[in-house]
């Protein structure tokens, strides 16, 4: 593996970001004295440069697959630039010694401001609105604004990161894969991405197949814990018609009952709209999702142009799950109680996964 990251390293070297020494790695940061974060792919320290910009370094612990994700990073955000999607500086490859380098992110991620407890810190409507097309806008250039789609397959609160202006950037690209722009339907040996947002395609094969929607479909799931700032399924809620928070706001939208969500009447239309795109997102059949392109005209236009739409099913009916051909692998993060999932599958045909 490290004889093919070079060979790519070498290959690439026109359009890669800035290749750092292990030992100037550590010098940026002061031998990795402030740690930001750790989670499953290693840990984040806070490092300064020498023109006084301050970075997040990544650095990346050896795990299965981990020299793949390297490449997957370095391949996707490493070549493109948009204002929400997570800027990256430079990386260092030395065998073992992986590291990437990034702007940093002040406010952290999206999750730390959504799920606070201390209420007299939450973000208000209007910037969680401006946060949630951000992010719209960082994944449709993802998917249309470059010469390759670029498919993330791990949208969720936690890889959405924040600025000192709160400007949110997609990040975390070490599930992503490229396609050609045209290609419709991806072929996939392995379902990428965190459960609770994961596209149904991804385990149901009969549903239809892997393509950029699997993203809209995390987007919308992501749009609803926004809405709500609560995640989607809460085992400790006080009704058990409310543990899975897609369907009991369903309902209440439906029947135009006042959703428990405290809010004035101004934010009521704003809030109302992001979770009705929601629900277009979150569509079982990825055919009836809409593309982010569109979601973003959604986002933009009145709320009385939007229809609801059918009620989102959480599993097709009478479609079961091949347990018995599945072979799952969890590993959960540390800082996420929600476990990755890598399920893979005997194929046939790769053009009906």
């Amino acid at each position: 593996m490290d004889k093919k990251i070079e060979e790519f390293l070498q290959a690439h070297n026109n359009f890669l970001p800035i290749r750092y020494s292990y030992s100037n790695i550590k010098k940026i940061t002061a031998n990795f004295k402030h740690k930001l974060g750790e989670g499953g792919y290693g840990s984040v320290y806070k490092g300064t440069l020498r023109s006084g910009n301050e970075v997040a370094i990544k650095i990346l612990k050896q795990s299965k697959g981990q020299g793949q994700d390297f490449i997957n990073e370095v391949a996707t955000i490493g070549r493109i630039y948009h204002a929400n999607v997570v800027q990256l500086i430079g990386f260092c490859f030395e065998g073992s010694k992986q590291a990437l380098v990034y702007d940093l992110m002040s406010n952290g991620s999206l999750d730390k401001q959504i799920f606070t407890e201390e209420g007299d810190k939450f973000l208000d409507y209007k910037k969680i609105y401006e946060i949630a097309l951000g992010v719209a806008r960082g994944i449709e250039y993802l998917h249309r604004g470059c010469d390759m789609q670029i498919l993330h397959f791990d949208i969720k609160p936690h890889n959405i990161l924040l600025d000192k202006n709160f400007t949110p950037k997609v990040s975390d690209f070490g599930l992503a894969k490229l396609y050609p722009a045209n290609r419709r339907i991806v072929s996939l040996t392995v379902a990428r991405g965190t459960l609770g947002y994961m596209a149904p395609e991804l385990f149901y094969r009969n549903i239809g197949g892997v393509s950029y929607k699997a993203d809209v479909y995390s987007f919308g799931m992501l749009l609803m814990e926004m809405a709500g700032r609560r995640k989607n399924i809460n085992a400790n809620a006080e009704h058990s018609s409310q543990i899975y928070f897609p369907l009991w706001v369903y309902d209440q939208v439906s029947e135009e009952k006042s959703i428990e969500i405290e809010i004035v009447a101004e934010e009521r239309k704003v809030i109302k709209k992001m979770i009705i795109v929601a629900f277009w997102c979150i569509q079982l059949n990825p055919d009836h999702r809409p593309s982010m392109s569109k979601v973003l005209k959604m986002l933009d236009g009145d709320i009385d142009e939007l229809q609801m739409p059918p009620k989102p099913l959480i599993y097709p009916p009478d479609v079961p799950l091949h347990n018995d051909e599945a072979e799952m692998e969890l590993e959960t993060f540390s800082t996420s109680s929600t476990p990755i999932i890598y399920t893979s599958f005997p194929l046939g045909d790769t053009n009906d996964v």
